[in-house]
């Protein structure tokens, strides 16, 4: 008897030890799971038992640099059906097709579809929603939502951008800075039984959306007005492809305006700015019309590259003063041709030349061989150096998205000839941004900037939140010789061939540029102008563009009133007051001057007697008259030129 005893004991013993452990591993089990994956399945069980709908959180405004309002929300709402709490859904989708004016069917597809929440409708007016409310339709339920809204239409279009049916910011501002626009959707919670029915007197959690910071930017409303209407009006008198302006301080980097025309609607952009693609919309294939779109969208002045032509002779200029190769006052010969590597190249003037000039001179006339000689003094290696120093090799770093990068050659492969054409702003390509970025330097003393539209976000207290950063270069170049680059440049608008930007009251300093585009003798040119102001402590620092203007198309004779007209503009609205100096305060307000009749004579012939009458004049038209910068003795008449005639300075 003794024995079984012991045995049943031991297996008592053994019996309560394996379920200790089995409970002890059970309660491991248990606490690592409450550990592990406590906090998620309480999640899952909730979202079981619960349904949630998301409030769409107010997307924070994009504000100009006096916090006008550039784009903001509008309150709508949605329209959704639950359709496990339908009633008749029949009556229920005509009365929806009623009052939100939709197509029954389209209303009746919805409202059939097995899912748990479907949404009919979104950006609904909130009078509509309200009568929808008061209807009581059984399964119907009425969201509160946001709508973009751009109160001035298409201006900035490029640079503010737009959002999608989600909110999301598409391109642009609204892209760039989503994360802080964005804010954070908030959720109404209805308890469920397990078919997604709302339990009677089961309640309802409200999650209140969390509002997106603003985002106040460097943009000035004024300012921005001003470039869309000039280029607009340029581009419309010489019916040109395109055109874009861009004010920015040269000292900090902030954008002030960005102007491209054509532009969009940023309230409708999907809707096409060209009446003949609109029209041929429906024979367009899907990827036909994405590429449309794309190229609406797109913003020429970081996106597309191009020849900078002679404004990039600043560029050469500054190196050349840097390394000590020339000096303001060093003489040169133009003879219309240069011969580099055994090619001949021609100045802008041939068959006329330039003759003896010194170096202040070449840059008034814009002299190619100028600029052509600097460069062999220079070497291509040293070229180089101020070529990368001035940012030409990488990206400005502007906070926007979409910037492009140049096209330029690879050191080891420039020669004589493409140091040449470098040197006057041919055979590479860069934004027209990247340009500006560089005569930031040229004129601020001799730092790079960061170009910017960001400055500060403020919260829904419209306090500050965070306060952007954007980077200024150690210098790249000498404060002295930015300042005798300030001094040259000036007298190009007050002397050469920037002299049609010449404002009395005003110390501006440019450069003018006429840029012919590939495949070369096409006929295509870019005519464009850079110019500071004030010349001695510049407040603003502007860029002109105008792609393939018909007729003229000279960067002085085109761009150069549109930048003028801007700077008339700008400069009095930011604070800066004219300062005429004594021959300016001599100047008449007015001159009456009478013309002969040309239309019987040569277009060389008439310059002449209006350059002896102490005018200026531009040609436009063909044949001989687009030779006209060039004359030469006996032009035939051309009763197809248009010869403008204006006062010079």
């Amino acid at each position: 008897m003794g024995r079984p005893s012991i045995l049943m004991k031991r297996k008592l013993l053994v019996f309560l030890a394996a379920c200790v452990f089995a409970l002890a591993v059970l309660a491991l089990r248990v606490l690592y799971i409450q550990l592990a994956h406590g906090e998620r399945l309480q999640r899952l069980a909730y979202e079981q038992q619960t349904r949630d709908r998301l409030i769409a959180p107010d997307r924070g405004s994009i504000l100009d640099r006096n916090l006008v309002k550039i784009a903001g929300t509008q309150s709508v709402a949605t329209i959704s059906v639950i359709y496990n709490q339908l009633g008749d859904r029949e009556a229920t989708a005509i009365a929806l097709s009623r009052e939100l004016e939709m197509e029954l069917e389209a209303v009746q597809t919805r409202v059939n579809r097995r899912v748990a929440l479907e949404r009919i409708a979104m950006r609904v007016e909130m009078d509509v929603a309200e009568r929808v409310r008061e209807l009581q339709l059984p399964g119907v339920v009425v969201d509160e939502d946001i709508r973009r809204v751009y109160p001035f239409g298409s201006l900035a279009s490029h640079v503010v951008g737009f959002v999608g049916r989600d909110n999301q910011g598409i391109i642009g501002l609204e892209a760039r800075y989503d994360s802080y626009l964005a804010g954070q959707s908030g959720r109404i919670l209805t308890e469920t039984d397990v078919r997604g029915i709302e339990i009677r007197g089961g309640g309802e959690h409200r999650i209140d959306p969390t509002p997106g910071y603003s985002l106040v930017t460097s943009i000035d409303v004024v300012l921005q007005q001003y470039a869309e209407q000039a280029i607009g009006l340029a581009v419309e008198r010489h019916n040109a492809k395109r055109g874009s302006i861009i004010l920015m301080c040269p000292h900090t980097g902030q954008l002030l305006a960005m102007a491209n025309k054509p532009d969009f609607d940023l309230n409708e952009p999907f809707a096409i700015n060209d009446p003949e693609l609109a029209a041929a919309w429906h024979t367009l294939s899907q990827e036909q019309r994405g590429d449309a779109l794309n190229r609406m969208w797109r913003n020429p002045s970081i996106n597309d590259t191009y020849e900078p032509g002679s404004t990039f002779k600043i560029f050469t200029s500054v190196a050349g003063l840097e390394a000590g190769v020339i000096t303001p006052d060093s003489r040169f010969v133009c003879n219309g041709i240069h011969t580099v590597g055994g090619r001949q190249i021609r100045c802008w003037r041939y068959p006329r030349a330039h003759g003896a000039i010194n170096f202040r001179e070449g840059v008034f006339t814009s002299c190619n061989p100028v600029f052509m000689i600097t460069a062999e003094r220079l070497t291509a290696e040293r070229f180089y150096d101020y070529f990368s120093k001035f940012g030409f090799r990488e990206r400005t770093g502007i906070d926007v998205p979409g910037e492009a990068t140049g096209i330029v050659h690879r050191p080891e492969n420039v020669g004589p000839v493409e140091l040449a054409t470098m040197s006057f702003g041919q055979s590479f390509q860069i934004t027209p941004l990247q340009l500006l970025r560089g005569a930031s330097a040229v004129v601020n003393g001799g730092r790079l900037v960061t170009p910017h539209f960001a400055t500060h976000l403020l919260d829904a207290d419209g306090a500050v939140a965070h306060t952007f950063d954007h980077p200024v270069s150690e210098p790249v170049i000498s404060r002295e010789t930015s300042d005798i680059m300030r001094e040259i440049l000036e007298g190009v608008v007050y002397t050469g061939t920037g002299n049609r930007t010449y404002l009395p009251g005003f110390r501006v300093g440019g450069k003018t540029a006429t840029s012919e585009k590939l495949p070369r003798r096409s006929g295509r040119y870019i005519a464009s102008f850079m110019a500071f102001a004030p010349a001695d402590d510049p407040r603003v620092l502007a860029l002109v563009l105008i792609d393939e203007p018909k007729g003229a198309y000279y960067g002085g004779m085109i761009a150069g009133p549109v930048m003028r007209e801007i700077l008339q503009n700008a400069l009095p609205y930011l604070g800066v007051a004219p300062e005429f100096n004594e021959q300016e305060q001599q100047l008449p307000e007015t001159q009456r001057v009478s013309v002969p009749d040309f239309s019987d004579i040569s277009v060389t012939a008439a310059l002449r007697i209006i350059r002896e009458l102490g005018l200026e004049a531009a040609v436009e038209g063909q044949g001989d008259a687009v030779r006209a910068q060039f004359p030469r003795a006996g032009d035939e008449v051309n009763r197809g030129a248009k010869i403008i005639i204006y006062t010079s300075h």
